[in-house]
């Protein structure tokens, strides 16, 4: 389950359970709830504050859990907006956020990532990727939103329709992510970026944020209904 550490102004969240390292921090429902409560934490301390996401290992996040989604698939739309709810949540947040990709993030996980100001991307391994056309999978109106509106119109198609893993390179030269650094600096890098920023914490960043992401926010509280998730449609 994610948990919190501190580092001077610095929030950091990480998405793995504390003591395992190499997690691949996929949605379960629980873990999503877990995760809003750290996010209600974060928010309740006072004062000029950053958050920064990061994981331990191999991944970052894998994204849906579809060991849970398949074995519950008359809850899937309700899963699928709680989901939702994170990027949304992410996008609007009341202090400045960073995503440490620490490794793998693969689709909703990259999303997750997509959602927040700013990504530092580990140099030598991990890739971004949005893996949904090669595993038959749609998008919903509100991923679609998430990702078109974050993303040029070009970046978006060669994600979303060709399934490419984007190393750190291609990531920042698409923009994608706004930062590389070695394997020993990723966090430390996010952190810094963060507590950087962490003074612009004030009550009108998350109006200057709703008004910035109007667009993506429409398509991320558009409930998803089986008219707009058509599997194999």
């Amino acid at each position: 389950m994610p948990y919190l550490d501190r580092d001077g102004d610095v929030f950091v969240l990480y998405l793995g359970n504390e003591g395992q390292t190499d997690s691949e921090n996929r949605f379960h429902p629980d873990w999503i709830d877990e995760f809003h409560d750290r996010l209600d934490q974060v928010e309740a301390a006072e004062g000029q504050a950053a958050l920064v996401t990061v994981a331990t290992g191999k991944f970052f996040s894998n994204g849906l859990d579809t060991d849970w989604l398949f074995a519950n698939m008359d809850r899937m739309h309700w899963y699928l907006d709680r989901v939702h709810s994170m990027f949304s949540r992410l996008l609007t947040f009341g202090m400045p956020t960073v995503a440490a990709l620490n490794g793998h993030a693969f689709g909703a996980g990259a999303m997750l990532a997509t959602s927040q100001d700013f990504r530092v991307m580990r140099a030598d391994r991990g890739y971004w990727c949005l893996p949904e056309v090669h595993l038959g999978m749609p998008f919903t109106v509100a991923m679609n939103a998430l990702v078109t509106e974050r993303l040029t119109n070009q970046v978006a198609l060669d994600a979303m329709t060709t399934g490419r893993r984007y190393g750190a390179a291609d990531a920042l030269a698409a923009g994608i992510v706004d930062q590389q650094a070695d394997a020993d600096r990723v966090l430390a890098d996010a952190v810094a970026r963060a507590a950087a920023l962490a003074g612009n914490r004030k009550p009108n960043l998350p109006v200057i944020k709703r008004a910035l992401h109007a667009r993506a926010l429409a398509g991320l509280t558009t409930p998803t209904t089986p008219e707009n998730l058509a599997f194999g449609s």
